[in-house]
């Protein structure tokens, strides 16, 4: 069949919501849909009717007719299975079959039209997997914010090298006697304050908050200044493009700090997605899992939703048609859905993705989002890392609180594990037991408690510590980060090769996990 549009209408004609399927101006799918109200034959009881160049089929919705415009030559059986499917979608999405719940529920209503037909063509698939695929995340904003998110990453590795660049050559002036201070043509020459050639960064992307603080900044005003032009650049005193450099630091959640070297907690205290640094073949393979969970301080998982998205980038166009075989051995039931590029059959007969056209390339220099995944469940052995915190009143008006972690997926490898524990305003904890290490921010109202490494042979660990003019209630919600090179869908590529001659191509792999929001409230 070819379904030129489908829509709903009023018995008086009036049109509510209409998706056009194929190609076709908009005055003529007008020009359709107000013929149709003339069409009806009052008295008689029909689920079609035709004129000389298009098919009607409809279905009465109490006040409402559920519209479908197919061609003649579409087979008649076929336009009612997929009239009837349309009829079911309209009451999962709307309470009652009114004109104004159709009008606040039109794009879900949309968005599952689009499931059932593609190209003028229905697709093979029932209402349950309508719902789940309308629900999922958008594949665009996933390669949307994937490449943003490699642009963000490319800049701040510039900026961290220019600050290495910059913290050796204050190191070299300093065992030549210079005081610490750089010389002029450091800053003002071709990578300065004068050109921009870093595509989009900032011209100050020499200086990094890792590497060069405000006090330092300061400190280079302060001292001696040789004379020179009125016109001449200067390092030091106050600078507004210096200042905005640091406060576009700030927002983006960098810590700009006094001391070059910041201290592991105020480290930990920052949470960011990690900077990968794998090496990248001409084939490049990203794998990205972040889970979201929320469990109750008493037990009991609350939410849990973990999403994936497996990223292909090729850089040489000799391997851009080419095919990704995967081992799947997800036992769970997590959801995937291919790229509507990538051949669906292929996928779910060999676990293989390549495009629909074999003879079409992947586009090259481009993250293409080709696969992704979700998972949301009740289940409280889903969780990867479970955290119990038990806190008791003590006889001097206090809390003693005891804390414990514990890995449940012993596969799983979790590094830079922060947990990050409010504590009541201006009182400093007495820590009487802890396994890794600990800080205490009293400017933050927050001791944070950082693991390196938590895995197979370190699965547990725990800390003690008592806190004068606490309740119980004090210590909640604590917020946990980490992040982990091994997958937690269990699925990793097995090999790549190419279409014509299944010759095997080199890859490189590059794997995240992290918590995007850990809780435990």
């Amino acid at each position: 069949m070819v379904l030129i549009a489908a829509a709903v209408c009023t018995k008086a004609g009036k049109t509510i919501v209409s998706r056009q399927f194929v190609e076709m101006t908009k005055a003529r799918i007008e020009g359709l849909l107000a013929a149709f109200p003339k069409l009806m034959t009052s008295g008689k009881q029909h689920t079609f009717v035709e004129t000389d160049s298009v098919r009607y089929v409809y279905q009465p919705l109490e006040k409402l007719y559920m519209l479908l415009i197919t061609t003649k030559a579409s087979n008649i059986l076929e336009d009612l299975e997929t009239l009837r499917l349309f009829s079911k979608v309209i009451p999962e999405y709307c309470r009652s079959l009114e004109e104004k719940e159709i009008i606040e529920n039109a794009f879900d209503l949309i968005f599952a039209f689009d499931e059932i037909v593609a190209l003028g063509y229905r697709e093979s698939v029932n209402l349950a997997q309508i719902k789940t695929f309308v629900e999922m995340d958008s594949h665009e904003e996933k390669v949307y914010q994937a490449v943003r998110q490699t642009q963000e990453r490319e800049a701040k590795q510039k900026m961290r090298e220019r600050a290495k660049e910059l913290q050796r050559q204050r190191m070299e002036q300093k065992k030549s006697g210079g005081g610490g201070r750089l010389p002029f043509a450091t800053v003002g020459g071709a990578e300065g304050f004068g050109n921009n050639s870093s595509g989009g960064i900032s011209n100050h992307s020499s200086i990094s908050s890792a590497s060069i603080g405000i006090g330092e900044i300061k400190a280079a005003s302060s001292a001696p200044k040789p004379a020179a032009p009125k016109n001449a650049l200067k390092l030091g005193g106050k600078n507004r493009d210096v200042d905005s450099f640091v406060d576009q630091l700030k927002s983006e959640g960098e810590k700009v700090v006094a001391n070059p070297t910041p201290s592991s907690a105020q480290t930990a205290a920052v949470k960011a997605k990690p900077v990968s640094d794998v090496p990248m073949d001409d084939v490049h393979l990203r794998m990205e899992d972040k889970i979201t969970v929320r469990v109750g301080r008493d037990g009991g998982l609350q939410n849990f939703e973990l999403s994936g998205l497996l990223t292909l980038r090729i850089a040489d166009e000799k391997y851009g048609r080419i095919r990704v075989q995967l081992d799947n051995s997800d036992q769970r039931g997590i959801q995937l859905q291919t790229h509507p590029n990538v051949d669906k059959e292929l996928f779910k007969s060999r676990c293989q993705i390549g495009l629909k056209n074999p003879a079409k390339p992947f586009p090259l220099n481009t993250d293409v989002g080709v696969l992704k995944w979700r998972y949301q469940t009740q289940d409280e052995s889903a969780v990867p890392l479970t955290i119990n915190c038990w806190p008791s009143e003590n006889a001097e008006g206090g809390c003693d609180v005891n804390i414990e972690y514990e890995l449940e997926h012993p596969r799983l490898e979790l590094h830079d594990v922060c947990i990050t524990i409010p504590m009541p305003m201006n009182i400093t904890p007495s820590i009487a037991e802890c396994d890794g290490d600990y800080n205490h921010d009293s400017r933050k109202n927050v001791l944070y408690w950082n693991l390196p490494v938590i895995d197979a042979s370190s699965k547990q660990g725990s800390m003690e510590f008592s806190v004068p003019n606490s309740i119980p209630g004090d210590f909640f919600p604590l917020d946990v980060s980490f992040t982990s090179k091994i997958p937690y869908a269990d699925l990793k590529p097995l090999k790549i090769q190419l279409v014509e001659d299944e010759t095997d191509v080199k890859y490189s792999t590059e794997t995240l996990f992290f918590a995007e929001k850990y809780e435990i409230v």
